[in-house]
């Protein structure tokens, strides 16, 4: 399987990413060994998963997902729709 997920980090921005293991890549984040932009942000919330079959869907809706409005953003994390 391959997941979009959304972070939280401790000033409040969101970093979108995929991953074809989450609780592993959420770990390397916290730990500030995920991406460059995290790792000044620790620690990280997990705030939002999509599951997907194929690899290219997935990042077609990572790539989706960062180019919303922070509004949109926070939409969606709250369980709502982004659009």
């Amino acid at each position: 399987m391959h997941y979009v997920y959304v972070l939280e980090c401790a000033d409040g921005t969101y970093y979108t990413g995929y991953t074809t293991d989450v609780e592993r890549r959420v770990a390397e984040h916290d730990a500030g060994e995920g991406a460059k932009y995290t790792r000044g942000r620790t620690p990280v919330e997990l705030r939002h998963v999509e599951r997907y079959d194929t690899r290219s869907a997935a990042m077609s809706r990572e790539y989706e997902i960062k180019s919303l409005s922070r509004a949109a953003k926070e939409r969606l994390v709250a369980g709502g729709d982004a659009d």
